[in-house]
């Protein structure tokens, strides 16, 4: 796992606060970050949003959007990323939605994760093909793929 300890003590130091907005990671994302003492000095909010509604409701996602691209999307990923920013206040949002297994599709299969990270200068998305290893090691994977994303946006300190 990426180190959260580190990426809580450079966010700090940069004055930058975080929030989460997963699904498929089930708050893997949040709890790793909250484990290192001193983790409120940069992170607010998470939020688990497991279900289409919960998007909507909790991030502001658009029926629209889940409409045409489905919930696994880029297009989705980042209306989470951008909802949990403008929800929390923070700085900084990671989001995570995918198909961790068994299951999937050819279009969207097992493994498949995309990514959001919400700055004030914007959103960027990605998305990683884990592959079929199975539901924990897609979890553990789509995890430690945020934590990095996250210690890649946080600016340097002071």
């Amino acid at each position: 796992m990426s180190d959260a300890a580190a990426l809580i003590a450079a966010a700090t130091r940069a004055g930058f606060t975080i929030a989460t907005a997963e699904s498929c990671t089930g708050g893997m994302v949040a709890a790793a970050l909250t484990d290192p003492p001193g983790a409120s000095t940069a992170f607010v909010w998470g939020v688990v949003t497991y279900s289409n509604a919960a998007k909507r409701s909790l991030l502001d996602v658009t029926q629209d959007a889940l409409d045409a691209h489905g919930a696994v999307s880029e297009p989705v990923a980042a209306q989470m990323a951008r909802g949990a920013r403008d929800r929390s206040g923070a700085d900084l949002a990671v989001a995570i939605t995918g198909i961790a297994g068994p299951g999937g599709s050819a279009v969207k299969p097992e493994g498949m994760v995309c990514f959001g990270v919400a700055r004030a200068s914007g959103v960027r998305t990605e998305t990683v093909q884990f592959g079929a290893r199975g539901r924990d090691a897609v979890r553990r994977a789509a995890r430690d793929h945020a934590l990095r994303l996250l210690a890649d946006a946080v600016p340097p300190g002071p």
